[in-house]
């Protein structure tokens, strides 16, 4: 299970007429939690939003699955398997929880190697989220941040994704959602699907990574096993602290 399913190369975005990610290379293996770390405003979220297309600025290769989605629309990137889970969560208020589950749903997938890969039911979102599933009924607007967070994730899995794109998943919820979040991410991981989550949170994503990049103004400064980088005082003063 080393195999990379996805590989950015000198990715660079814009806002209008500023640029703000510069270069940036990062690769994510099969299996693997990779941490993209970073003060406010580093570019962590950015990254995300390119490596989905989401950015009408945006140069560089990206490769998902081998094949190249550089130029590919978010739609697309998420039907080749690419999930992601914004920070602002963005469910649909007015559905239920089913209901935004439901929006979610892809066919079943593959690895390269033709072996399946991990699905989801509502089922087992249910046992991996229970909060959820005490409230399949409940209009998503009635639902607290936590749980919306949770709901968010739910329905990305919904779609079968081989890799995630995770951002700021511990930001401005409960320390017991962020206990969820890190077993749900561990969980995931020991199926074989990949993360790629953008975090300032230091304990957070010691618990959860293998590897880590750290951003400063749009670059990576600085990539390292999470050992290495948790046990890296200078680093960490230089880049992370705030």
């Amino acid at each position: 299970m080393s195999e990379v399913l996805l590989r950015a190369t000198k990715l660079c975005a814009w806002y209008g007429a500023a640029q703000i990610l510069f270069d940036v290379d990062l690769q994510v293996k099969r299996g693997e939690v990779v941490a993209l770390m970073g003060r406010n405003g580093a570019g962590k979220s950015t990254t995300l939003k390119c490596l989905m297309g989401m950015l009408a600025r945006r140069s560089g290769q990206v490769g998902f699955m081998g094949r190249d989605i550089s130029r590919s629309e978010p739609h697309a990137v998420a039907r080749a398997g690419l999930g992601f889970v914004p920070e602002d969560r963005r469910i649909f208020s007015d559905l239920t929880v089913l209901e935004n589950l439901e929006v979610g749903r892809q066919p079943a997938r593959c690895w390269p190697d033709g072996s399946a890969a991990p699905t989801w039911s509502t089922e087992a979102l249910f046992k991996l989220f229970p909060n959820l599933g005490e409230m399949p009924q409940r209009p998503g607007g009635r639902m607290s941040g936590g749980e919306q967070q949770m709901l968010t994730v739910a329905r990305t899995l919904m779609g079968n994704p081989l890799l995630v794109l995770l951002d700021e998943p511990s930001e401005g919820v409960a320390p017991l959602i962020v206990e969820q979040m890190v077993q749900m991410i561990l969980a995931l991981k020991a199926q074989g699907v990949s993360i790629l989550l953008s975090e300032q949170n230091m304990h957070f994503a010691e618990l959860v990574s293998d590897r880590a990049y750290v951003l400063e103004k749009g670059q990576i400064r600085h990539q390292a096993s999470m050992a290495e980088l948790a046990a890296d005082d200078a680093v960490r003063r230089a880049y992370l602290s705030m």
